[in-house]
């Protein structure tokens, strides 16, 4: 089962700006381990800061940087694209387990945001990047597999997928709005200050 040109495309330019900045956050972590003084690149200011949130407990959830699991896996989003894009044929167990992948990418990611804004009370850039990445690759992978009956969805159901196909675009510009309006809210106090 191939994946589409313009879908390969998303999965090589997302998971690479993804994989970018998972990176930039290991050796950003790296650094400070090796310097508790160091001063992350991204720390522009008091809120967006991501010195801020490599200290706290959120940003190992499972007991190693969080930025490991994103350089694990946008590596393998890159090479799935670039597989893809050389024309690979995928059986359908390998799309259900990307379809896992990015699942669990948009349930932590949305686990972070929660942290970041309402726990933490700082916003790191880089995890700003990634989120961008992530929402994209979730939503147009599983638009991918119902629409290639990868995952099984009753036929009443498929003129509503058509259209929401047509209309692609409208729920991650939403999703992005949604969350810059979080971020805008959550920190109203100092943004305020700023004009």
């Amino acid at each position: 089962m191939r994946a589409g040109r313009r879908y390969a495309w998303l999965l090589v330019l997302a998971g690479g700006v993804g994989l970018a900045a998972a990176v930039t956050l290991t050796l950003e972590k790296i650094r400070v381990l090796e310097n508790p003084s160091y001063v992350p690149s991204c720390n522009i200011n008091p809120i967006i800061s991501c010195g801020s949130v490599m200290g706290t407990p959120q940003a190992s959830a499972f007991g190693f940087p969080n930025s490991l699991i994103g350089v694990a896996g946008f590596a393998v989003v890159v090479t799935i694209g670039v597989a893809a894009l050389g024309g690979a044929r995928l059986p359908r167990w390998f799309w259900l387990g990307l379809q896992a992948g990015v699942l669990f990418a948009i349930g932590f990611v949305h686990w972070l945001i929660f942290q970041t804004l309402y726990r933490i009370g700082a916003v790191c850039p880089y995890c700003i990047a990634v989120w961008a990445a992530v929402i994209p690759l979730f939503w147009y992978t599983t638009l991918r597999n119902l629409s290639r009956r990868v995952i099984p969805l009753p036929e009443s159901w498929r003129p509503g997928l058509a259209a929401v196909a047509r209309w692609h675009w409208v729920v991650p510009a939403c999703w992005y709005l949604a969350i810059a309006l979080m971020v805008l809210n959550r920190f109203w106090y100092y943004w305020q200050t700023l004009l």
